[in-house]
């Protein structure tokens, strides 16, 4: 699998597999950088109780452009724009939409306007 296209290019299509395969990146590096937060004494307490790590949040900062080529690239496959992952901001709503759309239902059989289908 090509790591770099997967996670960088907003071009193409991705099938589930691909996606879920992104999905599980993404988890694997939250959880180290939780333990490395946890490790390094890096977490602080917020005002409501929570427990917020600095790593963890520099990661999940970077983690956003990564995250949205992955989306495109998954409604793409959808026949849909890239756009339609800021569905996503709609509170509750919006990540049910996203996990249907992309993470559950099959992508568009056959070529579409964003290249040919990644299962062919």
């Amino acid at each position: 699998m090509d790591w770099k296209y997967l996670l960088t290019s907003f071009e193409g299509r991705i099938n589930r597999a691909k996606f879920w395969a992104g999905i599980g990146i993404f988890i694997a590096i939250g959880i180290v950088a939780f333990i490395l937060d946890s490790i390094l004494g890096t977490r602080f307490t917020t005002a409501s109780g929570g427990q917020v790590g600095i790593i963890g949040i520099i990661v999940t900062l970077a983690s956003i452009y990564f995250a949205f080529a992955l989306y495109a690239k998954r409604w793409h496959d959808r026949n849909k724009s890239g756009w339609w992952t800021l569905i996503g901001l709609i509170p509750i709503i919006g990540g049910i939409w996203l996990l249907v759309e992309l993470g559950i239902l099959e992508g568009t059989r056959g070529a579409n306007q964003y290249g040919p289908d990644p299962l062919a």
